[in-house]
């Protein structure tokens, strides 16, 4: 008689790791409490590797290989082709992530439209909505397109049974976490679910030629739920991030087999749907009639592009032992330390007074480019000193008090000076790159002055 080798595991919900019994903390990753108990269980025969579809079982020279003229579905939408670097590949497996009522599924039902538009056929899946609700969802986004098939259901064989018979240009999966294989007894959700998935449309992409979106739930922690495993067996994974207090949404890639990782699609969330952003520094930029003790625009990049945002901040006296230090939109720990170099180094106290900081319109400044600008935004609502419309500044805030110079300045100078910004504070590491740039340019009154140490940028300040 056959000996049942099914044996009791436990994965971790996090990372993957799996462990012979339970633990309260995983020993890969160390999050608490993630440790899941799963039934082990013989591989699928379903479950083939890609190693053993035709051709791919002895090597071929690279010469000898033939690509079809078209290699990629060029959606004519800037913001989504530029993250995906130059459009939707045919046979790659993107993975879409974000959180909770961000616009994933609204962002999906555009780049439906925009497929069919091209006489190409698009098979959407979703395992969480009914027919009824997913077409209540189009009519508001007037998407009415008759390339577009629509199936309901969390059976992953009856997916790619019709998604074999259709052969569709898109199939989208909404999402992973709400798909389940029958001979897989974990869970629906689960890791060993999710994987098993994930393996079989890579393999329906590969042979089928059909591209395939995947929509991925995250965790608090904002990372894609399930094991990392995930993002390792697809082409491309997204994030589609933003504050759903604002209408500002960014597409970013996280990884991209078929281009470049630092490009970004900027949108607008409205009554219907994401609208591209095509100039976001004049959409960030909140022009003031008076100039304002408190305010400075910041050039920054989001991915290859450059723009501009408007930092915002405020200091008054604190009434606490401890004084509130509260930030939004810009990095708090650099908060913390610009504080802490401005009252070492350029003996400006802040040890008494409550400090908020704000970037305007919904942006996220993720990089230490704009460290000058915020310790100028703080100390000139301090000082009761407004910074005029037309300056910018520039510089990494060392803890000794050096601006230090920063990347790509002639893309962060273009910008500026398109938004009508003559007035600079640059870093001394950046003089020469500024100066080849500024010669090429055919503005006039141009002000430029080049700071070594912070206490200079803020004498700057006071004498302007």
């Amino acid at each position: 008689m056959a000996v049942n080798k099914n044996r009791i595991k436990f994965v971790c919900a996090s990372c993957g790791a799996e462990a012979p019994r339970w633990m309260g903390r995983c020993p890969v990753c160390g999050e608490w409490n993630t440790m899941q108990e799963i039934q082990e269980r013989p591989a699928s025969a379903a479950i083939r590797p890609l190693a053993s579809l035709q051709g791919s079982s002895s090597p071929r020279k690279l010469s000898a290989i033939q690509v079809g003229s078209e290699g990629r579905i060029c959606l004519h939408m800037p913001e989504i082709d530029r993250p995906l670097g130059g459009g939707l590949v045919y046979g790659s497996v993107i993975l879409l992530g974000g959180e909770p009522g961000i616009g994933k599924s609204t962002l999906v039902f555009q780049l439906c439209q925009a497929v069919c538009q091209l006489q190409k056929q698009v098979l959407y899946c979703s395992g969480e909505e009914s027919d009824i609700q997913i077409k209540l969802r189009a009519e508001r986004l007037h998407i009415d397109e008759e390339q577009c098939f629509v199936m309901t259901g969390a059976d992953l064989h009856e997916v790619l049974t019709e998604a074999k018979k259709i052969k569709p240009a898109l199939l989208i999966i909404d999402s992973i976490q709400t798909m389940y294989l029958g001979e897989n007894s974990s869970p629906m959700g689960s890791p060993a679910q999710i994987r098993d998935c994930t393996a079989l449309l890579v393999r329906l992409a590969k042979e089928e030629n059909i591209t395939v979106l995947i929509i991925g739930h995250v965790t608090k922690e904002g990372n894609l739920a399930g094991p990392r495993l995930l993002e390792h067996m697809v082409d491309v994974v997204l994030y589609l991030e933003g504050d759903r207090s604002y209408q500002f949404r960014v597409l970013r890639t996280v990884k991209n087999r078929f281009g470049s990782t630092a490009e970004t699609g900027l949108f607008m969330m409205g009554s219907e749907g994401l609208r591209q952003i095509q100039n976001p520094s004049a959409y960030l930029l909140q022009r003031h009639i008076v100039e304002t003790a408190g305010s400075i625009t910041a050039a920054c990049l989001e991915g290859q592009r450059a723009l501009l945002a408007e930092i915002q901040a405020l200091s008054v006296h604190s009434v606490l032992a401890v004084p509130r230090r509260i930030s939004v939109g810009y990095d708090y720990n650099r908060l913390i330390v610009l504080l802490a170099v401005l009252e070492k180094r350029a003996r400006v106290p802040f040890s008494q007074e409550d400090v908020y900081i704000n970037v305007a319109g919904g942006f996220k400044i993720r990089e230490t480019a704009a460290d000058l600008a915020a310790a100028l935004a703080v100390v000139s609502v301090k000082w009761d000193c407004p910074v005029p419309r037309s300056l910018t500044a520039l510089g990494e805030v060392g803890l000794t008090g050096e601006i230090l110079p920063v990347s790509h300045v002639g893309l962060r100078l273009r910008e500026a000076l398109k938004m009508k910004i003559n007035h600079f504070i640059l870093p001394e590491g950046n003089k020469h790159e500024a100066e080849l740039f500024f010669k090429r340019q055919q503005e006039e009154k141009i002000q430029v002055q080049y700071v070594g140490r912070l206490e200079e940028a803020l004498s700057v300040l006071k004498n302007h």
